[in-house]
């Protein structure tokens, strides 16, 4: 589903400062770097995201590529990577600006360098100094080609050979390490204890605001930052629009409610759907759909392995709605499958996105979600888990999670 950032509720914690602890070390970020400069045949440039404007009140966050390799979390700092070395560029200290935000490292602050996890750390005014040596290093030079910030850095690339730098970061940030690992997981973890928190809302007369309230309060409890994504509560009707985020309808008794939400923590993201009767038992039909979806999924999460693709889980999920159930109409139900089967998840809910042709490699996490939406009958399913690409085939990582029609009409009898 599409980022965005946690709405009003979080301005108060947007006047925190920006920088805080992670669960990756600063070793890894070094190690990540380090990989990327064996595969750089010149220099790489990435700006990361700006200082905010002066009222502090829009909410911050830094670009995931700057983020994936650096680690850094306060804006207006510059990275140059070369084979051969490392520099990271901070700005100087605004003592206004600092006043609402709290102390920021800068070049000039002892040890600067080790805090940052750096060989090289310069204050930002070297930056066109040392991009000139930098170009030197060899005939490419990578930079962010559909950024806000390549505008800024093309006047000084004049007739140089530009190439995107995600095409070189993509293929890093897309095997997971065992902390990225760990920390989807804990996403995972808090977005399930939401989902449960969202559920015990369900009743005939509630809002689908009320199931959303319930999930933020769930997961600021945990420490997260906020949503991976805008939360879909999507009852009736709703649930048949894919991204319906507006949340403000009354539900009803005999609806079906989609809820596609999820957390963010220490920047890392989690992607899970379940679809609930709000009366707390499917309709004969909705069961009939529901478990044509489940079986679905199954067959998709069943065909991940490495060296298989996105494109073989879609078909194995496609082909089985396509071969199950039928419309009103008697027509097959995979036309009402509208959307692909998955997508990767990391510092982005939707990661470097991998082609469907894709290999699958083991420490990929991605997404298996397949739904069938029905608008003539007032409903949608869908049904979503994040998986992770094992060597010998996949782990749910949202499996605590039930989507086992009985369990959960069990938990939503008894919340």
């Amino acid at each position: 589903m599409r980022i965005a950032p946690l709405a009003a509720v979080l301005v108060g914690a947007l006047l925190a400062p920006a920088a805080s602890p992670s669960s990756i070390s600063l070793p890894e970020f070094h190690a990540r770097r380090d990989k990327l400069r064996k595969n750089l045949h010149g220099a790489l440039i990435l700006l990361g995201a700006p200082v905010e404007p002066d009222n502090n009140l829009i909410p911050w966050h830094q670009e995931t590529n700057f983020l994936y390799l650096t680690g850094w979390r306060e804006p207006g700092a510059r990275l140059i990577l070369t084979p051969d070395a490392e520099f990271l560029f901070l700005p100087h200290h605004n003592e206004h600006l600092e006043h609402y935000t709290g102390a920021r490292l800068s070049a000039e602050d002892p040890n600067a360098a080790a805090r940052a996890g750096f060989d090289t750390v310069l204050p930002v005014e070297k930056f066109e100094q040392q991009l000139a040596l930098a170009l030197a290093s060899g005939p490419d030079v990578y930079i962010e080609l559909n950024s806000s910030g390549a505008a800024l850095l093309k006047p000084f690339l004049a007739l140089r050979h530009l190439t995107d730098a995600s095409s070189v970061i993509a293929p890093i940030r897309r095997v997971k390490s065992d902390a990225e690992i760990a920390a989807i997981q804990h996403s995972t973890d808090v977005s399930i204890a939401a989902h449960l928190a969202a559920w015990r809302q369900l009743t005939p007369g509630a809002y689908e605001y009320q199931a959303q309230a319930a999930f933020t309060q769930l997961l600021l409890e945990r420490g997260c930052e906020g949503y991976a994504y805008p939360p879909i509560i999507g009852s009736g009707l709703n649930g048949a629009i894919l991204h319906y985020d507006a949340n403000h309808r009354r539900m009803d008794r005999g609806d079906a409610v989609v809820i596609d939400a999820a957390a963010q923590c220490d920047g890392y993201a989690s992607d899970i759907t379940r679809t609930l009767p709000v009366s707390g038992k499917f309709t004969p039909r909705q069961l009939e759909i529901y478990n044509i979806v489940l079986a679905a999924q199954q067959a998709g999460i069943a065909s991940i392995k490495p060296k298989a693709n996105l494109r073989d889980v879609d078909k194995a999920a496609r082909d089985y709605i396509a071969s199950h159930g039928a419309d009103l109409h008697g027509k097959p139900l995979d036309k009402y499958f509208t959307h692909g089967i998955g997508h990767d998840v990391g510092l982005d809910v939707h990661d470097p996105p991998a082609t469907p042709d894709q290999i699958l490699e083991p420490g990929m996490v991605v997404t298996v979600e397949p739904g069938i939406y029905l608008p003539e009958e007032s409903f949608g399913v869908r049904i979503e888990d994040v998986v992770l690409v094992t060597a010998t085939g996949a782990r749910v990582l949202s499996a605590a999670l039930p989507k086992d029609p009985s369990q959960v009409e069990a938990i939503l009898a008894h919340p």
